[in-house]
């Protein structure tokens, strides 16, 4: 038996331009295993992927490459398993740092599990989203080697809903991937002054989806202005973020806010511009229904600024102490 390792990664999650959520998650781990394996000499990876890498990916060397395969329709259950298939005696092990791994996969695997969210929040959910998750989760899940969860919460979930052994699920919290090199300030001065922002700001970063809570968050910050007495300027609420699915009536929340004006919607926000935002906000807000992590709540303890979050899911985890909890 051979004492060297060789490790497939499915890396479609990872590559790609505009990064949010899972995407983040998926990168920054391949970016991570890739230094790691500068000295790993007797490991070796390859990174499966239906496109070119993007440039930022991790440039290939001796034990690093990468291999594109096709076709690019049903990539995780026609095109990643057929080529697992024929190189099944090349490779040891699978990794898939998203929730889905190939239905027929011929050699053992490990993934990873952000949450379960679609399990208690179904109508938050597009239809065919729904099915995707609630299907190739489970057997994901259930015939994986190992699952890695980002928090106790979510290893917690796995075993309640899948019935899988604790002993299998591995814990790795997930760490801050913020650039702090210092943005130019004339570029920070173009951006606050392109959406308007100036402070103070109480700051949501994320992608706007019903989970998010926005609507309850816009709520919130209406009574918080209905309260304000006196000459000091009204924080404003900066939601940063793109659109995302079933996102209306969030729209249609601000349209009809009688605080619309101090609502500042900015769209995706630059990698550059992210520490910058939360650094200068009076408070980052993250009271979502349900988070199997919230990144943004950690970055924001990273850069001294207060995480406001809800006292539910996994966020109470992230923040300890160090956090203000609401219902």
């Amino acid at each position: 038996m051979s004492d060297k390792i060789h490790i497939a990664i499915d890396g479609c999650e990872a590559n790609v331009t505009q990064r949010v959520g899972s995407n983040v998650y998926a990168f920054n781990i391949i970016k991570q295993i890739s230094n790691l394996l500068r000295y790993k000499k007797k490991t070796r990876a390859t990174v499966l992927l239906s496109q070119k890498p993007v440039a930022d990916m991790p440039k290939e060397r001796i034990n690093w490459q990468y291999k594109i395969v096709k076709p690019d329709k049903f990539w995780t259950q026609w095109a990643e398993p057929w080529h697992l298939f024929f190189q099944q005696n090349n490779y040891d092990v699978l990794y898939t740092p998203g929730h889905y791994a190939p239905r027929l996969c011929p050699i053992p695997y490990v993934s990873s599990v952000m949450d379960l969210a679609f399990l208690q929040y179904q109508h938050q959910f597009r239809q065919t989203d729904l099915f995707q998750l609630e299907k190739w989760t489970k057997y994901s899940v259930k015939k994986a080697s190992k699952v890695i969860a980002i928090s106790q919460f979510t290893k917690k979930e796995i075993h309640q809903h899948y019935g899988v052994n604790p002993q299998n699920i591995i814990v790795a919290y997930p760490d801050v991937s913020l650039n702090l090199k210092e943005t130019a300030p004339a570029r920070k001065k173009a951006y606050f002054k392109k959406h308007g922002i100036s402070q103070p700001y109480f700051l949501f970063v994320g992608t706007l989806q019903p989970r998010k809570n926005l609507v309850g968050l816009i709520q919130a910050y209406e009574l918080f202005c209905e309260k304000q007495t006196g000459e000091k300027p009204l924080p404003k609420l900066v939601i940063a973020g793109k659109i995302g699915w079933l996102a209306e009536p969030i729209l249609q929340k601000i349209k009809n806010s009688p605080v619309r004006g101090h609502i500042i919607l900015t769209s995706f926000v630059p990698t550059a511009i992210k520490p910058i935002l939360i650094k200068n906000a009076l408070a980052l807000t993250l009271v979502g229904l349900y988070e199997g992590f919230g990144i943004p709540a950690l970055e924001a303890l990273y850069l001294n600024t207060i995480p406001i979050v809800s006292e539910s899911s996994s966020l109470p985890e992230v923040v300890g102490k160090a956090g203000l909890k609401v219902d």
